[in-house]
């Protein structure tokens, strides 16, 4: 597996905010989004096995483990990492851009979904049938660019029925959209969704890595 960087902090975004967290990142990315905040991921990393990911999670003593990237899906051993990861009692999730199949995951994975939006530029990539594999313990993530960003989500969150199937995050891309702005827009519409910001930003520095 490609490794860009592992370490322990809080889990910055989803219905996990705020908790202590293991991040496992991986390297490269298939996807170009507007928005990325870790392009440093694209290139890099180095070749580890599943079972060292596995004793240096262990080693660090938290439960919960988010697998990133980059696409972590572009990892052919990513379901045997999770499944290694759930035997050891970890409360294992795993950030996908939504355009790779999730069904090859392990049952007992939490998959949080980055449903790209047209101001990511990728939208069009997006895997589709991943949203009725979705349960109420996954989530559903879009980031918005603008108000045209909002109604589009807004209205895939009705027609696809998500409120009902999963958590619905909205997020402010970070320096595009005041988090007060889609809050307004939320409230108006009425949208059942959670406003998710990505607290690490504003806990240290934006740009500082690893934490």
């Amino acid at each position: 597996m490609k490794l860009y960087e592992i370490y322990t902090s809080i889990q910055g975004e989803t219905q996990f905010a705020g908790l202590p967290c293991t991040l496992v990142r991986f390297a490269a990315c298939d996807l170009r989004c507007s928005y990325c905040d870790t392009e440093y991921a694209f290139t890099g990393g180095q070749d580890v096995t599943v079972d060292s990911i596995v004793r240096d999670v262990e080693a660090r003593g938290v439960p919960l483990v988010l697998l990133t990237g980059g696409e972590p899906l572009l990892q052919r051993e990513l379901p045997a990492l999770c499944a290694a990861l759930l035997e050891q009692k970890h409360e294992v999730m795993i950030e996908t851009g939504g355009h790779r199949d999730v069904s090859t995951l392990p049952a007992g994975v939490v998959i949080i979904l980055d449903v790209k939006t047209p101001g990511s530029g990728e939208s069009a990539k997006m895997c589709w049938p991943n949203l009725e594999r979705l349960g109420p313990r996954d989530a559903v993530k879009f980031v918005v660019c603008d108000e045209a960003d909002f109604v589009w989500a807004r209205d895939l969150i009705a027609e696809r029925g998500l409120g009902g199937r999963c958590n619905v995050l909205l997020s402010p891309s970070f320096g595009q959209v005041e988090p007060s702005t889609l809050v307004t827009w939320m409230l108006r519409d009425k949208v059942p969704a959670r406003l998710n910001l990505q607290i690490h930003k504003y806990v240290w520095p934006p740009e500082t890595r690893g934490v």
